[in-house]
């Protein structure tokens, strides 16, 4: 598969306005974007750390993934995403390999990139994110 690097760590967050207050503190850097996800149900805020972004994620319907989330599981690290080239390659190259997909084909997510998921029961307990900026190509 070979990522180019670590895309984002989402986190599942109950209240967006106290979690980017408490990341801005630790992390001692801003909020950089704000975007609803409508169709996901979720509101996102982006904090860039080299590379890598923090992604907090605030369920916009209790019935959204986020809500379920955290009603089950509490707050906390929801999933990892990774960047790839080609993500519907990738795609085909996880199910050749026995892994479950979330997403059989690549849907729009936050910041425009294309994005699919895989299942944590495939992927020992860890939600995967694959992540393709088609705008840095």
């Amino acid at each position: 598969m070979k990522p180019t690097h670590i895309e984002h760590i989402g986190i599942a967050v109950k209240n967006l306005e106290d979690a980017i207050v408490y990341y801005e503190s630790i992390l001692g850097t801003k909020c950089y974007a704000i975007e609803e996800v409508k169709d996901q149900k979720v509101k996102t805020a982006f904090f860039k750390l080299g590379d890598t972004k923090i992604e907090l994620l605030e369920s916009t319907e209790a019935d959204g993934p986020i809500g379920k989330f955290i009603e089950k599981r509490g707050e906390g690290i929801h999933h990892i995403a990774f960047a790839v080239k080609n993500l519907e390659e990738r795609l085909k190259e996880a199910e050749e390999k026995g892994i479950r997909l979330i997403d059989q084909k690549p849907r729009k997510g936050a910041e425009g990139l294309d994005i699919a998921f895989l299942h944590p029961k495939s992927t020992h307990g860890v939600l995967t994110e694959l992540c393709e900026d088609k705008n840095q190509e």
